[in-house]
């Protein structure tokens, strides 16, 4: 008997549904930064056992959306709870009490899935504030996402309440999506660590080529800014700052993918984006993905 099914992981912004998706995957599939908002789009990773194989969904933060990107992210989370077998629903401990999933999500009743609280960052708690929220919560999973407390027995506990199936993809998969949705990604984490302080992040990565046939592998991708002030600060002086994320970004990708590559990155700057829904679908949404400067 194998059990297989869809994970989804949801919560407020920075709660660590990223992070504890790699963890679990075993491999680093989506950004992790301090900037709130940095998920824009779902990431899947696969995790494959002897007996099991969870498909994981990483979503947008649940918030309550102001324009047309945010609706497009809170339509994403909210598809993605729709379709799951069970739900993570990840919670920042040090946070204190959430509150439920329905009043988080804006959901009129509670999703047909199985809910798991996880609540994590539990290595940031003191013995008091654990104790407090045990109480409060005896049935949530407590883990650290960042140093693995916990993070087994939440595994062995989604297992459960997956539905006995046989594997839905290869057993060496390790997620849904395109080489170009993870170059993307690696390419805009890379503006987020870079420019932390510097930039309101209204940024956009689009991989444009991708050519496999020789060696060095050819990438050319654009990263989308809204105003030329800010594509100032990605070029940087003399293109420093551009050569400098280029730089890291393909490290980084060729660690993942291991093979070479010539990162060809480009700057263009589209006014308001966020706010245009017809820019937004004239991209490739699975490929595309952007953070917020609120």
């Amino acid at each position: 008997m194998t059990r297989a099914g869809i994970v989804t992981f949801a919560g407020a912004p920075n709660a660590g549904k990223s992070t504890l998706l790699n963890r679990i995957v075993g491999q680093k599939l989506a950004i992790t930064s301090r900037k709130p908002q940095s998920t824009r789009d779902r990431v899947v990773g696969i995790r494959t056992t002897a007996d099991s194989q969870m498909i994981v969904f990483d979503t947008p933060g649940l918030i309550e959306p102001k324009y047309a990107l945010q609706q497009s992210m809170k339509s994403t989370a909210l598809v993605a709870l729709a379709d799951a077998d069970v739900i993570g629903y990840i919670a920042d401990a040090t946070a204190g009490s959430p509150p439920s999933l329905e009043k988080a999500a804006g959901l009129s009743k509670p999703p047909n899935a199985s809910i798991i609280l996880v609540l994590n960052k539990i290595d940031r708690l003191n013995d008091e504030q654990r104790t407090a929220l045990v109480e409060q919560h005896p049935d949530a999973a407590f883990v650290s996402a960042t140093n693995g407390d916990g993070v087994d027995a939440l595994i062995e506990r989604i297992t459960l309440h997956l539905p006995e199936s046989p594997f839905l993809y290869p057993e060496d998969d390790i997620s849904t999506q395109s080489v170009r949705f993870f170059v993307a990604e690696l390419i805009r984490e890379t503006v987020l660590e870079q420019l932390q302080d510097e930039i309101p992040y209204s940024v956009a990565c689009v991989v444009e080529e991708f050519r496999e046939g020789g060696s060095p592998v050819y990438i050319r991708a654009m990263i989308y800014c809204e105003r030329e002030s800010q594509k100032g600060i990605v070029i940087g002086a003399k293109g420093a700052m551009l050569k400098r994320i280029g730089t890291l970004a393909r490290e980084e990708m060729e660690k993942l993918f291991g093979v070479k590559i010539y990162l060809d990155l480009h700057v263009r700057v589209q006014p308001g984006w966020r706010e245009k829904s017809a820019f937004l679908n004239a991209l490739d949404w699975r490929t595309m993905a952007a953070d917020d400067d609120t």
